[in-house]
C-alpha cells in the first residue's frame, strides 16, 4: 500500500474547499445577475412632463422650465 503522509489530505482538503467555494460564488453571481432589475431614474425633463400630465403645471410653465433646463 502507498503511504502519502499527512500533507496529501491537507492539500486535497484545500483544493476541495477552493473548488466548492468557486462553485458557490458562480451560482450566487448567476442568480444575482439574472434577478437584478434595471432601475429607471427619471431626469428633470421626465419629472416635468409627468407633472404636466398630472395637471400640476400648465403648458407655459412646462415650456419655460424646459427652456431653463436647456440653458443649463
Amino acid at each position: 500500500m502507498w503511504h502519502y503522509g499527512g500533507w496529501g489530505g491537507l492539500w486535497m482538503g484545500l483544493w476541495m474547499a477552493l473548488f466548492w467555494g468557486a462553485v458557490i460564488l458562480l451560482i450566487v453571481w448567476g442568480v444575482r445577475r439574472t434577478t437584478t432589475e434595471t432601475r429607471f431614474h427619471p431626469g428633470a425633463k421626465d419629472v416635468l412632463e409627468e407633472r404636466y400630465a398630472r395637471g400640476e403645471i400648465d403648458a407655459d410653465e412646462l415650456r419655460e422650465r424646459i427652456a431653463t433646463l436647456n440653458v443649463l
